[in-house]
């Protein structure tokens, strides 16, 4: 009985909890609105801040200014040593601690190929596939898959919540469905 009493409060609280209205987003950063305006512009932005050519600086504080508070950027893929499959999940602070540096050493420009989006509300998930070059003339990508989106509107902008990604390899390819928009 007391197990049963225990689930009852459990699930009361996660009603109540749910039935609360959202917390606004908010970010100490002001995003230019051109950047954030609709979701094409802040796809837009995001390709455009990583993407240089060696020895460029990026502007990472239009980077941050594109993410909710609480986002996260979460690469996933195989370790090489073990081949187990993983995921690392970062703020958008930690990315531009740990990759920043290797896009402006080596170069780095991400374009997309194609975009499948779907919207409900004031969400949106976008699977964006890209490729990517070290300098801005290159003609054969390096690099090659997917970005999955999720952004928010919260009636004034957009927010890129998450960026959940993975490199294309020789045993895992694009889907042709990938490969051509959809909308």
């Amino acid at each position: 009985m007391k197990i049963l009493t225990l689930t009852f409060i459990v699930l009361a609280a996660s009603v109540v909890t749910f039935a609360q209205p959202p917390v606004p987003a908010s970010t100490p950063r002001e995003a230019d609105p051109k950047d954030v305006a609709s979701l094409d512009s802040i796809m837009k932005a995001v390709y455009e801040v990583i993407s240089g050519d060696a020895g460029q600086k990026r502007d990472w504080d239009r980077f941050r200014s594109l993410f909710h508070k609480d986002a996260k950027l979460i690469p996933t893929g195989k370790n090489a040593q073990t081949g187990v499959t993983m995921a690392r999940f970062m703020t958008p602070d930690d990315y531009v601690t740990r990759s920043g540096p290797v896009l402006e050493k080596d170069g780095f420009h991400e374009r997309e190929l194609a975009r499948h989006v779907d919207i409900y509300g004031n969400i949106a998930q976008v699977f964006s596939t890209y490729h990517a070059f070290r300098k801005a003339d290159d003609k054969t990508p390096f690099l090659r898959g997917i970005n999955s989106f999720q952004l928010m509107n919260d009636g004034k902008r957009w927010w890129v919540i998450s960026i959940y990604w993975q490199a294309e390899t020789p045993d895992n390819k694009i889907p042709e469905k990938y490969l051509k928009n959809r909308n």
